[in-house]
């Protein structure tokens, strides 16, 4: 039941937001395009209750109930992220709308967005992890919670790789060939960036 609704909540999450860019752009009706992109979170709470029901009826702490605590920590950490990216590119395509930012390439602003990138992968794990801690303790020492304890393993491999990707652009910052202009592309991508500034 448990994976059936993880791929119910993530088709219908697509469908969600479809319908309500569809609405925002093409039906130039912004608020009810903002009212079906708010309900979006609810697939997630839809989610956390059925698993959390699923545990109180006996069912054993599996590696689906860990997959859903990481679905919903990449929905918290990731979810706002992946809906902008998609805004942009639909606004550019169907409604005129400016073409999509690009992350910029080089230097201090390439540095500040890999540790803003690290900091949503991060929340996502972190989120994932104390619901996995909260289905241990919910399950006690009445059940087997090894798998739970092992997703929480994968998720401080998923910090430590984002953390590693941050600090090596902080030591070795990336920079154009040759070096020359590149305070000028750091400039050029911090400009490019500001309307589009991540929330």
């Amino acid at each position: 039941m448990i994976v059936a609704l993880i791929i119910i909540c993530e088709v219908g999450f697509w469908v969600l937001l479809a319908g309500g860019l569809s609405l925002r752009y093409l039906a130039k009706m912004p608020r009810a395009g903002a009212a079906v992109l708010l309900l979006e979170p609810v697939l997630e709470l839809v989610l956390l209750v059925a698993t959390a029901i699923d545990l109180k009826n006996g069912a054993q702490a599996d590696w689906k109930h860990g997959l859903a605590a990481v679905y919903i920590g990449y929905s918290v950490g990731l979810g706002h992220s992946t809906v902008k990216w998609i805004d942009q590119r639909f606004a550019h395509r169907f409604a005129g709308g400016p073409p999509p930012v690009l992350p910029p390439k080089y230097g201090m602003a390439r540095t500040l967005h890999e540790w803003k990138t690290a900091g949503k992968w991060i929340l996502a794990a972190c989120v994932a992890m104390g619901l996995l801690q909260a289905a241990v303790w919910y399950v006690g020492d009445s059940g087997d919670t090894s798998t739970l304890h092992g997703w929480q393993t994968k998720m401080l491999y998923v910090i430590g790789i984002n953390v590693i990707i941050a600090l090596s652009y902080t030591i070795w910052p990336k920079q154009p060939k040759g070096g020359a202009g590149s305070r000028d592309h750091d400039r050029d991508d911090e400009r490019s960036t500001r309307p589009f500034e991540k929330l």
